[in-house]
C-alpha cells in the first residue's frame, strides 16, 4: 500500500545568521519554554497557512468567511475580521498552545515546568490526559484542564 508523501511543517529561515532573528527567536525559547526553535518556525508556518486561507476568502461570499472567522474564535484567536486575521503572528499562536495555557492558569510555576508536566502525563485535558505541549487548546476546553489527581496516578 503506497502513502503519500509527509510534507514538512515547517519551513527553515531564510538566512541561517541572522542576528535579530536569533535573539528574537532566543526570547521566544525562554518566555514559552519551547524545546528547539523548530516549534516557532511551525507556529510561524500554522499562522502563515491561516493568513494564506484568509487572503484567498477576501471578496469571497460573507458567509464563508464568517464560518471561517467563527472556526479561528472558537481556537481561541481574537479575531472579528478578515484583516485582523491578516494581522496575527506566531506569539498568537504559541499561547494558544497547551504548555502555555497551563503556566497561564498558574497550574505550573514556569513554562519549563509546565512542559515537563504534560509530558510527563500530569495533565487531564476535557478528563484526557494529553502529553503534547503543542496542543491547541479551544476555548471551550481552556476550563476543562486540570492537573491529574493521585488516584488516577495510580499510587
Amino acid at each position: 500500500m503506497m502513502f503519500g508523501r509527509r510534507h514538512k511543517m515547517f519551513t527553515k529561515p531564510r538566512k541561517a545568521y541572522d542576528k535579530m532573528r536569533i535573539e528574537e527567536e532566543n526570547e521566544l525559547v525562554k518566555v514559552y519554554g519551547l524545546k528547539n526553535k523548530k516549534e516557532i518556525w511551525k507556529a510561524d508556518s500554522s499562522v502563515t497557512v491561516l493568513r494564506n486561507r484568509a487572503k484567498s476568502l477576501i471578496g469571497k461570499d460573507p458567509e464563508l468567511q464568517q464560518k471561517f472567522i467563527q472556526k479561528l474564535r472558537d481556537m481561541g484567536f481574537k479575531v472579528e475580521s478578515i484583516s485582523e486575521v491578516l494581522a496575527l503572528n506566531k506569539e498568537d499562536h504559541l499561547k494558544r498552545r497547551l504548555q502555555s495555557i497551563v503556566l497561564e492558569k498558574r497550574i505550573a510555576t514556569t513554562a519549563k515546568q509546565s512542559r515537563q508536566m504534560i509530558t510527563h502525563k500530569r495533565i487531564m485535558v476535557n478528563e484526557k490526559v494529553v502529553n503534547i505541549p503543542s496542543y491547541l487548546v479551544k476555548v471551550d476546553e481552556e476550563g476543562k484542564i486540570a492537573m491529574k489527581s493521585r488516584k488516577q496516578n495510580g499510587n
